[in-house]
């Protein structure tokens, strides 16, 4: 349990009113229902795709990945990413989570 502590302090993980922010650049809204299992592969998931963007731009500010439950089975992701002073926007629905994030986080690359 104190491990587990510890790895949220060095990840920078806060969580406040729905929101899941990691290290100051990245905030997710809607994943409080996510179970735990999903929740790590879901942060290693964006958590690459932003190093990706990172990387692509000069100016990286932070990005916003949002997700909503549609019909108790389908999963819609709305991202958003802000850097060298624009903002990109991508929105994907999917039956599977993971799928839905990466085809969204992908969509924002393509349009870097």
């Amino acid at each position: 349990m104190a491990e587990e502590g510890t790895m949220n302090e060095q990840n920078s993980v806060e969580e406040s009113a729905g929101n899941i922010e990691l290290g100051g650049k990245i905030t997710l809204s809607g994943f409080s229902s996510v179970e735990p299992g999903k929740m790590v592969v879901v942060k290693k998931i964006i958590g690459n795709y932003v190093k990706k963007m990172e990387d692509r731009t000069e100016n990286f500010e932070s990005v916003i990945v949002h997700l909503k439950v549609v019909h108790n089975s389908e999963f819609e992701i709305q991202a958003k990413l802000a850097a060298n002073g624009q903002s990109y926007n991508a929105g994907v629905t999917d039956f599977n989570l993971f799928f839905a994030i990466s085809r969204a986080m992908d969509k924002i690359i393509g349009e870097i």
